[in-house]
């Protein structure tokens, strides 16, 4: 009877330490279990907050960048990568460059001011010319990140000051954004530019029809696209020109 009892208790306490022993182990296991996940959820909590941290204020400022054109402005330094743009009656918008931004220079920021054609510039002297002072220029921005940015020749610089001024009938050729060359009947070119409150007529080359028009003075309002893309082509028109910018552009119906 004793031994029976014996054996029962034998057999209780085994069981019972068997338990404790299974208990122990599965807890080590979870803390360990616990543990390891615990450290990889905070790994990665902690990088991607680095990434939001990284990439957040380029993101911020490609939302909520300004896209647009912005002509005859003056183009200051403001930090490295870092500008702002001055245009009259727009007042001042910062903007960024990066590494595909075009720029082009006539004189100022790179280039020869006396030749017909922008030069390409690094944005190095663009950040060195607008270290020493505001350069004219023009600004193409997409989400607050400048796209293109053309430096503006000085009216007077222009075939040597010859025909800033006055109207020029001939071919219409591009050069650059906002910059053309008219040509007369001697083949003589007059670089000038175009602006905002320029006005640009079609009768059937820049844009609209060549049987219409108002009493042989209007025409068909353009674009300044229209226009560009006319020119890139090549036509005839009559450019009436004021300090080296055209007031008024109309295709030679």
């Amino acid at each position: 009877m004793k031994n029976r009892h014996l054996r029962k208790a034998v057999v209780a306490t085994a069981a019972i330490t068997a338990g404790l022993l299974m208990t122990a182990c599965q807890s080590s296991t979870a803390d360990s279990s616990s543990g390891k996940s615990g450290t990889g959820a905070a790994a990665v909590a902690e990088k991607a907050s680095d990434s939001k941290g990284s990439g957040g204020s380029g993101g911020s400022k490609s939302s909520n960048g300004v896209s647009g054109s912005f002509k005859n402005g003056k183009v200051t330094y403001l930090a490295p990568g870092k500008y702002i743009v001055s245009v009259p009656g727009k007042g001042d918008q910062q903007f960024l460059v990066a590494d595909d931004t075009e720029v082009y220079g006539a004189g100022t920021i790179c280039g020869d001011a006396g030749s017909e054609v922008d030069a390409p510039c690094t944005l190095d002297q663009l950040e060195a010319a607008t270290k020493k002072a505001a350069v004219s220029a023009d600004v193409e921005m997409r989400n607050g990140i400048a796209t293109l940015v053309t430096e503006r020749r000085a009216a007077q610089q222009g075939n040597g000051g010859k025909g800033v001024n006055g109207t020029w009938f001939g071919n219409v050729s591009y050069l650059a954004p906002g910059k053309y060359t008219v040509s007369d009947l001697k083949g003589t070119e007059q670089q000038f530019l175009v602006a905002e409150d320029t006005k640009i007529w079609g009768y059937g080359d820049i844009c609209g029809d060549a049987n219409t028009g108002e009493g042989g003075q209007g025409g068909t309002e353009c674009t300044e696209a229209e226009l560009e893309t006319a020119a890139k082509k090549g036509f005839s028109a009559e450019v009436v020109i004021s300090n080296g910018i055209a007031t008024t552009v109309r295709d030679d119906h």
